[in-house]
């Protein structure tokens, strides 16, 4: 992989909000992880000269990179308010729906009880609807995403106590 290819990789970061990155292929390995110290990776990405690389590997698909992606976000928690149950994160980047269509009412609200397998709610990711089925039984104490809104991998979508 060239600097130039890794370049766009960063830029499609931003673009996205994303703050992980991570390709694996046979014996090539790239991990991308914005922080703190984003500002020295950019200075040391610029410093390389441009084209000094191997070649990149057969089949390196750099736009989009949905499927090679996973970022996280960190909890948003005041110490002085502990949250209100175990959290059921997302599996994938997409977008949150409450309900199967328009039309239906929402899978669960807060205050429902659900139990493990239950559907909760779909993530749209490339077309594609996948139900989100609850981890383990209990009852829905918080929705923490708006109907509608993009989720990151690792976002919390609903705590359950």
């Amino acid at each position: 992989m060239d600097l130039t290819e890794i370049r766009k990789i960063v830029k499609l970061m931003d673009e996205h909000g994303l703050s992980q990155f991570q390709f694996e292929k046979e014996d090539f390995n790239l991990k991308l992880k914005k922080g703190g110290d984003l500002e020295d990776l950019q200075k040391l990405i610029n410093s390389l000269p441009a084209g000094g690389g191997a070649a990149a590997p057969a089949g390196l698909a750099v736009s989009p990179p949905v499927p090679q992606i996973a970022a996280t976000q960190a909890p948003e928690a005041s110490p002085a308010s502990a949250p209100d149950g175990e959290e059921i994160s997302s599996p994938m980047v997409g977008t949150f729906y409450r309900k199967p269509t328009p039309e239906d009412p929402d899978f669960v609200n807060v205050g429902d009880s659900v139990s493990e397998g239950q559907t909760l709610c779909i993530i749209e990711a490339m077309k594609v609807m996948n139900e989100i089925k609850a981890e383990r039984s209990g009852t829905i104490t918080q929705i923490c995403v708006d109907d509608g809104t993009a989720v990151q991998f690792g976002d919390t979508l609903f705590r359950v106590k």
